[in-house]
């Protein structure tokens, strides 16, 4: 997999963004740089493994972030939003974690949060200052997609002795313990994938629809009713998107022309697959929009509101892992759980920091910068995640915060590209620059 950032790096003919040198005492040192690419590349590939935990991710970038702290990475102007609402958020958790009956679960289960908080600074601060190190995550986060949606399609299958191991239910979970996060893992990098078919040259995409083909089949097999909803939303965004950022009509009718043939080719593997009794009998039980669990008594419609009722009366909430002591199950909803366990101060941070995320980066995928194909898979994939957060809890999902902090980085890089331009601007009128208020950045692709 370590060949796809050289196959199907994305690519924006009508970039414009400046390469910006900046003084720092890790720049310029070209292996040091490949080391930290490499690092970052094995840390986003090393997602796609949680069978177990501690996962080999955690370990890593527990690692790698402490590292480059160590070694005086800095923290931009431009994503003191996420770490101050992210701070925010963990405090609540705190807080709530005293509403915890001997306080015994709660110290670990906030940890992992404090963790997975780190990481998401991690990564923004990070893909801030070099779109190779947010290329690098990406191509790693998209080969270990691929190793994940092959052992779920192996699993379900059958294919090899003991594949069985990835499955759940009847269902692939691949390298997972669920498949609710397995499916969501890959949405990413599907619709990133899609973005770069799009964009690229014909016979220059075909290796990524290759690897499309295979995580959109550990799409399906996942059987996952939300994960297909946001597979179908994220895809047709990128072409909705592509269309209008487009001004060539020949370039439109091709985006139109390769969104169609992708449809065809989907519906056609649907229908080959549905030939197999199993996939026919869990699709047609999994394609129900409204299961038993759902609506019965104390399901997960009833749980939500009940929930909320018992939310405005406990300020502090009543602390992590305690919800399905009172109502036989967890929430089911990432909004419910924020005030649930991480109390009011947590159920607001949460909230207002998808929408001040999503706000901020909206904005970035109609700009005409090398990192627009990632600034629309992000967005899509954040604004999918925010809409499935109503029907499940992500808040120790890893590739959600790093998908933050991707998000971050990006809006981090736009921040400094403005900041360069306004400088040049007046040096050029030979008006005297203001200090910057971003930071130091590097938007090259070397």
């Amino acid at each position: 997999m370590s060949d796809i950032a050289g196959r199907i790096g994305p690519r924006d003919r009508r970039a414009t963004t400046r390469r910006h040198e900046t003084k720092h005492p890790l720049n310029g040192v070209l292996p040091l740089s490949l080391i930290g690419a490499a690092a970052l590349w094995l840390c986003a590939f090393s997602g796609f493994f949680v069978i177990d935990e501690p996962a080999p991710y955690d370990l890593l970038v527990v690692g790698i972030a402490g590292i480059a702290f160590l070694c005086g990475l800095p923290l931009p102007r431009a994503i003191a939003p996420l770490v101050i609402l992210l701070l925010v958020y963990i405090a609540g958790g705190i807080l709530a974690s005293t509403q915890v009956p001997g306080f015994a679960t709660a110290p670990m289960y906030m940890a992992t949060t404090g963790y997975l908080v780190i990481s998401a600074i991690f990564y923004a601060a990070v893909t801030a200052r070099s779109e190779r190190m947010l290329n690098a995550i990406v191509h790693g986060y998209v080969g270990g997609a691929v190793l994940a949606a092959l052992a779920g399609i192996v699993g379900y299958f059958n294919l090899v002795p003991g594949s069985e191991v990835f499955t759940l239910y009847g269902r692939a979970k691949g390298t997972f313990q669920d498949p609710n996060v397995f499916g969501p893992f890959l949405i990413f990098p599907a619709t990133w994938l899609t973005c770069t078919i799009l964009m690229r040259p014909l016979r220059q995409g075909l290796f990524a629809s290759l690897l499309l083909f295979v995580l959109m089949a550990g799409l399906f097999l996942a059987f996952s009713r939300a994960t297909w909803g946001m597979t179908a939303f994220t895809v047709t965004g990128v072409g909705l998107l592509l269309f209008i950022n487009e001004r060539n009509p020949l370039f439109r009718m091709r985006i139109v022309a390769l969104a169609l043939t992708g449809a065809v080719l989907v519906a056609l593997g649907i229908i080959a697959a549905l030939n197999t009794a199993s996939v026919a009998t869990l699709f047609a039980e999994r394609a129900e929009l409204v299961q038993s669990y759902d609506a019965s008594h104390l399901g997960r419609f009833a749980r939500h509101i009940l929930g909320f009722l018992l939310a405005g009366e406990k300020p502090l909430g009543i602390g992590p892992l305690q919800f399905y002591k009172t109502f036989t199950e967890d929430p089911h909803n990432m909004y419910l759980k924020s005030f649930m366990a991480y109390g009011w101060i947590g159920g607001i941070a949460w909230p207002v920091l998808m929408a001040l995320t999503l706000a901020r980066l909206f904005p970035l995928i109609f700009q005409p910068r090398t990192t627009r194909t990632i600034a629309i898979a992000v967005f899509l994939t954040l604004v999918g995640h925010a809409l499935n957060a109503l029907v499940i809890d992500m808040d120790h999902w890893r590739h959600n915060f790093l998908l933050l902090g991707l998000a971050w980085g990006l809006i981090a890089q736009e921040s400094a590209h403005r900041a360069h331009t306004r400088i040049r601007g007046l040096k050029e009128r030979g008006e005297t620059a203001p200090h910057s208020t971003g930071s130091d950045f590097r938007t090259d692709n070397a």
